[in-house]
């Protein structure tokens, strides 16, 4: 099976019914993708789907044969919400980071505060409370 990763095209065999998530990290390598409830609940896992957030632990891999998936090491080092998340002091243990910072990495520029938390609504956090995250997104200058 055929899709794109992180920008290149990759070719995979693997059960359709395993987890896109299980794939990434597995078969990939890519484990900043993070397995938080497994049940699409968290959003630890969240990835972009054809440019739009999905939990990775919900999607069996043939939903994702000729898509587009990006996941958190698609993000170069300089990219202005990593920065804004260390600066900000935007995550504790890390569990949640890479989640939360690919369901924000679609948000629109000049967002208003609500619509930062309708967008992370779906990623949840068990250590930092939010206001470090809202203050990181909002200060990414997206």
């Amino acid at each position: 099976m055929h899709f794109q990763l992180n920008g290149k095209q990759v070719q995979v065999e693997a059960p359709p019914m395993k987890r896109l998530l299980d794939l990434l990290r597995e078969e990939f390598g890519l484990t900043g993708t993070k397995e938080g409830c497994g049940e699409g609940e968290c959003g630890a896992c969240t990835v972009l789907l054809d440019g739009q957030p999905a939990n990775a632990c919900l999607i069996p891999v043939v939903q994702v044969k000729g898509r587009c998936v990006d996941t958190i090491e698609s993000l170069q080092d300089q990219h202005p919400l990593l920065k804004s998340f260390v600066k900000e002091n935007g995550s504790q243990c890390g569990i949640c980071t890479p989640g939360m910072i690919m369901a924000a990495s679609v948000i629109q520029a000049g967002a208003s505060r609500r619509e930062v938390q309708e967008a992370l609504a779906g990623n949840l956090c068990r250590c930092t409370g939010y206001e470090a995250i809202f203050r990181a997104v909002k200060g990414a200058e997206l």
